[in-house]
């Protein structure tokens, strides 16, 4: 059976057109992206995973109930602004700060291979999340983040046999398909007054 990231939808795959980002596709890659934290073990990354599925149950919601309106992730923030409605543009706002988060650390990681996952997950912690947190969050993320594994063992678990230089260069065009979305979903957010990421 192939690796998991073989099979995974890569963000890479995602379709971005001058009407935006295909809404569709956008949710299977993220859904794929939350469950290869999955492979990690229980209780790693409960407190990305957790976000993370919760944000995507809202904009899926969304989806599903008005499809037709909302095949771009900009048209459905859109639709949703017509309506006075708010439950899936904050879903999405809150799904791509945390996919800003992810792929930023996992940035970090293959960057600077000297340094443990947990200082390359702290980082982007610091950067794209803390401000919004709570002392009392910040408390809970920070023990959590020193729970992560070993580079090692994230590299051992993720590749599930394969090949960890097949896996990184997979990793690397996924982050660069994933980074490509929330900039510019980012940007369409803030600038639109629909959420800050």
């Amino acid at each position: 059976m192939a690796p998991y990231f073989e099979t995974a939808k890569s963000f890479a795959d995602v379709p971005i057109t001058d009407e935006g980002v295909d809404t569709a596709s956008f949710l299977v890659s993220s859904t794929d992206f939350v469950n290869m934290f999955g492979l990690l073990g229980s209780g790693v990354f409960a407190f990305v995973q957790a976000d993370l599925k919760s944000n995507i149950g809202g904009v899926r919601s969304r989806y599903e109930a008005t499809s037709d309106r909302s095949t771009t992730l900009e048209k459905l923030v859109l639709y949703e602004a017509e309506r006075h409605e708010c439950h899936g543009t904050a879903c999405l706002v809150r799904l791509i700060r945390g996919l800003l988060f992810a792929c930023q650390a996992l940035q970090n990681m293959q960057n600077d291979d000297s340094s443990e996952l947990h200082i390359c997950f702290k980082r982007s912690y610091d950067t794209n999340l803390r401000h919004h947190h709570s002392f009392i969050v910040r408390s809970a993320v920070s023990v959590a983040i020193r729970a992560v594994p070993h580079r090692r063992d994230f590299y051992i678990r993720l590749t599930q046999g394969g090949s960890h230089e097949k896996f990184d260069a997979e990793l690397t065009k996924w982050l660069a398909g994933l980074e490509t979305i929330v900039m510019r979903m980012k940007a369409f957010l803030e600038n639109g007054g629909y959420g800050r990421v």
